[in-house]
């Protein structure tokens, strides 16, 4: 098995492929939501405190699963509580 030598500009060739490989990778989808959200980013995206999100799970609010002692929330769900609960204002 002959033996092949790695020089630096291969490597820097490597990484200039790798790069517009995820660049395109990105550019396909840019923003794709992920399926399911842990409690901290749920928090984040509706600026609530833990108490706010746990009385939105206990009335029933928002749906959830929860694995073993990790609470997961779908993020359709969460937009879809956001969607039901919009308030158009007239001037």
């Amino acid at each position: 098995m002959p033996t092949q030598i790695v020089t630096t500009d291969d490597l820097l060739v490597f990484k200039q492929e790798l790069l517009e490989e995820l660049k395109q990778a990105f550019q396909q989808n840019p923003t794709a939501p992920k399926k399911w959200m842990r409690s901290a980013e749920v928090r984040k995206m509706l600026a609530i405190s833990p108490g706010t999100l746990q009385n939105l799970r206990i009335n029933g609010t928002i749906p959830y699963s929860k694995v073993g002692g990790v609470i997961y929330y779908p993020y359709e769900g969460i937009m879809q509580v956001i969607e039901e609960n919009l308030v158009n204002h007239k001037s």
